[in-house]
């Protein structure tokens, strides 16, 4: 039987996640847990995270997740970031007067803005960005499989992603800014979006997630 672990660390929406795991691949073994050998000998990782970055992170400090990620990460096998577990693969995020994250990847997550506008007429945008918007995918990866370009999936954040190896970005958006919402390196994958939430299209990357071999 595949298995996949879910981190949990106190700040992902888990309960969703899991619920659209089984879903997607009855029979899959969905393990929600902070337990090290539990992680370590899943075939999968994923590792969710709504809320501020500076709670995640002490919380991810505090249980010594970030060991159990970067094994996860050195060993090869698929691992997906969600949401702010996506934020915390960065160096560094500006979220509460600013926090050092696991710098896994060469990034900075920034905020949106108090005064963001976009248009001729400068129509100003609410932060957060919450609801759906459209997907540009910039690569061909495995878990954009019958998922076409353009596709809208669901967010809800005030901070955003810009990647400094530009060869990583898999997917952009655009909200005022354009910012990386995907990113792709070896045997990782992250989004800025919610799959859990995106209905029939972040069901289907979570398949292909559930499906992949880590390689790329």
């Amino acid at each position: 039987m595949s298995s996949i672990a879910v981190i949990d660390y106190g700040m992902g929406n888990l309960h969703s996640v899991a619920k659209a795991l089984e879903h997607v691949q009855p029979g899959v073994e969905v393990r929600v847990t902070a337990d090290p050998e539990q992680v370590r000998t899943a075939d999968r990782v994923l590792l969710p995270g709504v809320g501020a970055i500076r709670d995640c992170m002490a919380e991810i400090l505090r249980l010594d997740v970030d060991k159990e990620v970067r094994e996860a990460i050195a060993s090869g096998k698929p691992f997906l970031g969600i949401c702010v577990g996506y934020q915390a693969l960065m160096e560094f995020s500006e979220e509460n007067g600013g926090v050092d994250c696991l710098s896994e990847f060469e990034g900075r997550v920034n905020f949106f803005g108090d005064d963001l506008h976009e248009g001729e007429n400068r129509d100003r945008l609410k932060v957060p960005h919450m609801g759906w918007n459209e997907v540009e995918q910039r690569i061909d990866h495995p878990l954009w499989k019958d998922i076409d370009n353009g596709t809208r999936f669901y967010f809800v954040h005030s901070y955003y992603v810009k990647l400094a190896q530009r060869e990583q970005v898999a997917a952009t958006c655009h909200y005022g800014v354009d910012f990386d919402v995907a990113l792709a390196h070896k045997n990782v994958f992250a989004t800025q979006f919610h799959p859990e939430k995106s209905h029939t299209a972040g069901l289907q990357l979570l398949k292909n997630f559930l499906n992949w071999d880590g390689q790329f």
